[in-house]
C-alpha cells in the first residue's frame, strides 16, 4: 500500500481531559518529511505532509502486520519503571522505555522525547518543520519516498516519488520503522539534513534545509454531474468544520464524493465533526479504555439527503476508517475503492521521569455496527482499484445524481 501520513485512535488526557487520539501511524507512510501521527483530539503531521517525522508509527500498509491481528499492549508500569531506573543511572529514559515497548509487541506503542512530543502537538494544526517528504515502508525493509510536497525543500532539490532512502545524516534507514525515520528527518527550521538516496541504480546525496511547512487538510473541486469532491488529506485541527462547510456550500442537487484515500487519520474529535456533516446525530463509534466502554456521537443537523460515496484505499487509516465505518454502518454512504488499512486501537500517554512520553495501546474502537477494524480494516461496498472516481460517478448516477 502506498505510503501515507500517519495516525490511530486513542484517548488521552492532554491539556484538558481525555482526548481521543487516532494515531495514524503506518509503517508505510510518513507525511512530508518528518513524522507520524493521529489522535482523537488532534492529528499530528510531523515533518512535511501529513504524517511526518515525529510521533507515531504508521499504520498503512505495514508489511509486518497481518490482517486480522490486533496489537499487543505494553505494561505502562514496566515502561515507567525502566525509564526511571535508566534516568537514575544517568542513561536515556526514552531509550529504556522504548526497549520495553518494543519487546512487548505493542505495534502502535511509541516513546517520544520532550521535543518530539511538542512537535507532535504542533502538527495537529497542520504545520510542521521538515523537508516535504512522505515516506513509506516497502518489501525487503526498504524505505522509499511516497510523494513530495510541492514547493518544499525536497521538491526544489528534485526528489521524486519512488526514490529509495538509504540514510539520513549518515544513519542507515533500511529496516527502520517509518516513525523512526521521520524522527531523523525532524529538526529545527533552517537546520541542514543530508539524505542519501538511490534512483534507478544511481546513488544521490542531497543536503536540504528544513522549513516550516503547511498543508490544507481539506480541498474541494467540482465535477460534471454535478458532483462535489471533498478531499480530506488528514483530520488535523479545523478539518471537521471545513468538511461541514464544504457540504453546506455544495451546489443544490450535487452528489458528494468524500475522498479519504491516503488519509492517515488524525484527531478523533475532527473525524466525528466531519461525520456529523452527513448524519443527523446518532452513534459514530464506540471505544474502550482498559475495559471501560465509551461512545462518540454525531451532532444533529447534518445533510442526510445528498447522495454520498466515500473513496477509500489501503492508505485510509484510523480516524478516516472511523468516519468510513460510521457512514457505511449507518447506511449513509457507499464505500468505493480497496480495503482500508485496519488501525483501530486506542493509545494513551504515560509521562516519564525525563520528560518523555510513552503512548501505549489500551483498547480498541468499533463502528456503530460493532465491527472492530483493528487489523482487518473496512471492505468497500464496491471494489475498485484504477478508475475509482469513474466507479464512484456510476454509483452516484444510480443514486440519482445527474440528468
Amino acid at each position: 500500500m502506498p505510503g501515507l501520513p500517519v495516525f490511530c485512535l486513542r484517548p488521552r488526557d492532554l491539556r484538558r481531559g481525555a482526548v481521543l487520539t487516532l494515531a495514524f501511524i503506518a509503517a508505510v507512510a510518513t507525511a512530508a518529511g518528518t513524522g507520524c501521527w493521529d489522535r482523537a483530539d488532534a492529528v499530528a503531521a510531523a515533518g512535511g505532509g501529513l504524517a511526518a517525522a515525529g510521533p507515531r508509527d504508521p499504520a498503512a500498509a505495514d508489511p509486518g502486520a497481518p490482517a486480522g491481528t490486533a496489537s499487543a499492549t505494553a505494561d505502562r508500569e514496566a515502561v515507567a519503571r525502566a525509564a526511571a531506573e535508566a534516568v537514575a543511572e544517568g542513561k536515556s529514559g526514552k531509550k529504556a522505555a522504548q526497549e520495553v515497548v518494543s519487546r512487548s509487541g505493542d505495534r502502535w506503542g511509541m516513546v517520544y522525547d520532550k521535543g518530539e512530543y511538542a512537535a507532535f502537538t504542533d502538527d495537529l494544526d497542520g504545520r510542521w518543520t521538515g523537508v516535504g517528504l512522505w515516506i513509506e515502508s516497502r518489501p525487503g525493509d526498504r524505505v522509499a519516498v511516497e510523494k513530495v510536497q510541492p514547493d518544499s525543500p525536497a521538491a526544489r532539490a528534485g526528489l521524486r516519488a519512488g526514490d529509495r532512502l538509504l540514510s539520513v545524516d549518515g544513519h542507515p534507514v533500511t529496516g527502520l520503522r517509518v516513525c523512526d525515520v521521520v524522527a531523523l528527518l525532524r529538526g529545527g527550521a533552517g537546520t541542514p539534513v543530508v539524505l542519501r538516496l538511490t534512483r534507478d541504480g544511481a546513488d544521490l546525496t542531497e543536503t536540504l534545509h528544513r522549513e516550516r511547512l503547511h498543508t490544507e487538510p481539506v480541498t474541494v473541486r467540482e465535477l460534471p454531474g454535478p458532483i462535489t469532491v471533498i478531499k480530506v488529506a488528514s483530520f488535523s485541527r479545523g478539518s471537521g468544520e471545513q468538511v461541514r462547510a464544504a457540504v453546506r456550500e455544495a451546489p443544490a442537487g450535487s452528489g458528494i464524493m468524500l475522498d479519504l484515500r491516503g488519509n492517515p487519520g488524525g484527531l478523533v474529535t475532527e473525524a466525528v465533526t466531519a461525520a456529523s456533516a452527513f448524519l443527523d446525530g446518532g452513534l459514530v463509534a464506540t471505544y474502550d479504555v482498559r475495559g471501560a466502554q465509551r461512545a462518540l456521537y454525531a451532532s444533529p443537523g447534518g445533510d442526510t439527503a445528498r447522495p454520498l460515496v466515500a473513496l477509500v484505499d489501503g492508505g485510509t487509516m484510523s480516524a478516516a476508517e472511523l468516519v468510513t465505518g460510521a457512514l457505511q454502518d449507518r447506511g449513509r454512504a457507499v464505500a468505493v475503492g480497496t480495503r482500508t488499512f485496519g488501525k483501530g486501537s486506542v493509545q494513551m500517554p504515560t509521562p516519564l521521569p525525563d520528560g518523555s512520553v510513552a503512548e501505549l495501546t489500551v483498547g480498541t474502537y468499533r463502528t456503530p455496527g460493532g465491527r472492530s477494524l483493528d487489523g482487518s480494516g473496512i471492505t468497500p461496498d464496491l471494489a475498485a482499484g484504477d478508475g475509482v472516481e469513474e466507479r464512484a460517478r456510476t454509483v452516484l448516477g444510480g443514486l440519482g445524481v445527474g440528468p
